[in-house]
């Protein structure tokens, strides 16, 4: 046939289930395919045999099958677990999961609600790049509270002392002393050198010598036989596992800034040359810039402020029903875009005038504090699309003007 041909696939770890239909919804082939290079190859050969023009809509985009169509000249779409979930209440109300009925699913309401989809475009390679640096920085400091996690448990059963000092989060310097003495017994072993040359070389001046020492030999907490034994070989296998992450976050984000200064500096194409217009922006650090350029390319790329603050969940809902009306938070957002975002928000509600007067003007008003950030982080994002559009770099004399 010549017409245009929809195909759903409903997408699998093993295995994908692929539904063809026509313009009138008829099914033309149905069939699944395996999770392999060449079976993937071979699935943009079948479905081109129909015709020289199809479309594919898939439910998740970062796959090798929706590259593998995209290489061979193939549109896709990608649609949103959730709403698919509505589209298939048109099909069946049992809410039964059926691999084949998805895939049919998928093709149909491609064939019919079209908008509702999102096409799919293939970026720059160090866009892709920046996007895994991006996602595995946010999973390493996951893993990094965790692991911090586990070690609070332990010194809290046997060395609470120690929390006076600062916080095992954030205090390099802290480590460095428990690899030395995880155990008060331990700490009454310590130098006032030892502990100065810890203190000289994180250049820590708040703290004395003397003062360090006396926190750590206050009355230790009165434990069970063995207990500190098991606590101190504990710590000493959590402690190494914390400086590996540590240092892994540090190289991932220099990985990121290496990244976004290649970009910068080879301005070839449009989205490069936003590289350098988000990173003006106040509060847009290496960390909020490479996550804005990961999790929103296309909408920063359209410069569509609407379906930006959708995505970073500064857009609000109203939910109406007769009479009543109520606004709330938008939970069905991009998680690392918003999270991203408050942060900025943050920054600016602290150093920039005109975002510190909003922030305030909000909080006396009686809003919390995150729906305070929430409008600064919208209005960040309206004007950072402005930038875009002129292609100018943040000036703080003309937003004064």
């Amino acid at each position: 046939m010549d017409g245009e041909i929809i195909v759903g696939i409903d997408w699998g770890s093993a295995s994908h289930r692929v539904c063809v239909l026509d313009a009138r919804r008829n099914v033309l082939d149905e069939f699944d395919v395996e999770h392999d290079g060449a079976a993937l190859a071979h699935l943009a050969d079948r479905l081109l045999k129909h015709t020289r023009s199809a479309v594919v809509g898939i439910e998740t985009r970062w796959t090798a099958v929706a590259e593998t169509l995209l290489e061979r000249g193939i549109k896709v779409f990608v649609i949103n677990p959730k709403q698919l979930d509505r589209f298939r209440d048109r099909h069946t109300v049992a809410g039964a999961k059926d691999d084949r009925r998805d895939a049919f699913v998928i093709a149909d309401s491609l064939r019919t609600d079209a908008f509702a989809f999102r096409e799919v475009t293939l970026g720059d390679p160090r866009l892709v790049e920046l996007r895994e640096l991006s996602r595995m920085q946010s999973e390493l400091k996951e893993l990094h509270k965790v692991v911090c996690n586990r070690l609070f448990q332990q010194l809290l059963r046997v060395f609470p002392q120690i929390f006076e000092l600062g916080s095992i989060y954030t205090d390099g310097w802290i480590l460095e002393v428990l690899e030395r003495a995880p155990t008060p017994a331990e700490a009454h072993a310590l130098t006032p050198s030892k502990i100065r040359s810890i203190l000289d070389k994180h250049r820590i001046r708040r703290l004395k010598a003397d003062d360090v020492l006396r926190i750590l030999r206050k009355t230790p907490l009165t434990v069970a036989p063995g207990i500190c034994d098991a606590s101190r070989a504990h710590i000493r296998v959590l402690l190494p596992q914390i400086r590996l992450v540590h240092k892994q976050l540090d190289e991932t984000v220099d990985a990121m800034k290496e990244l976004l200064d290649d970009l910068e500096r080879a301005p070839e194409k449009k989205e490069h040359r936003d590289v350098a217009i988000i990173r003006s922006l106040p509060g847009a650090g290496t960390i909020v810039a490479a996550t804005m350029l990961a999790e929103a390319r296309e909408a920063l790329s359209s410069r569509d402020y609407h379906r930006l603050r959708l995505i970073a969940g500064t857009a609000p809902v109203t939910r109406q029903s007769g009479k009543s009306s109520h606004v709330c938070m938008r939970y069905a957002c991009n998680q690392r875009l918003r999270l991203a975002m408050f942060f900025m928000a943050a920054t600016l509600a602290r150093y920039d005038a005109r975002s510190k007067a909003l922030y305030a003007a909000h909080r006396a008003r009686g809003h919390s504090h995150g729906l305070a950030l929430r409008v600064v982080a919208d209005r960040a994002l309206k004007m950072l699309v402005a930038m875009l559009r002129s292609g100018t770099t943040y000036d703080e004399k003309k937003r004064v003007a």
